[in-house]
């Protein structure tokens, strides 16, 4: 049996293809970003404020990483600051409230119910924050 070259992609199809990995790149670099600053803020919330509650001081961190995330995006990720802010923002927002609540849900199960450690349930929810954002805001938000 042969080995049959495969044809190389046409140019313009290359170019995509190196766009869409630097973007994927962007991406995990404002994540990463967002996710230190929602971190901080729970840390803060939870160590310095004192409030009992992780998944609440979880929901008060993700307001300040999806503002950072929702920045990053626009400007750094998908670069698509030429568009409408508020009909960005308000997609954004909109998308990033039910990922949040569904994140929220898991610190609040892993956290307060099943008394695990709050760190690893941050992280199991920035788990599914991730996955469903990306999605989100590439085929809804910054289109």
């Amino acid at each position: 049996m042969t080995d049959t070259p495969t044809p190389e992609a046409p140019p313009t199809e290359k170019r995509s293809m190196a766009y869409h990995g630097f973007e994927a790149a962007r991406y995990v670099v404002n994540g990463l970003v967002a996710t230190l600053v929602n971190w901080a803020v729970m840390r803060l919330c939870l160590d310095v404020l004192h409030i009992p509650w992780a998944s609440l001081a979880y929901w008060i961190g993700a307001l300040f990483g999806i503002t950072t995330s929702f920045i990053g995006s626009r400007y750094f990720v998908f670069r698509k600051a030429d568009r409408p802010v508020m009909r960005q923002a308000v997609k954004f927002v909109g998308a990033y409230v039910v990922i949040a609540v569904l994140a929220s849900g898991v610190v609040h199960v892993w956290s307060d119910l099943l008394h695990y450690d709050s760190n690893l349930g941050f992280i199991l929810a920035t788990g599914v924050q991730v996955t469903l954002s990306y999605f989100t805001n590439k085929k809804l938000v910054f289109t």
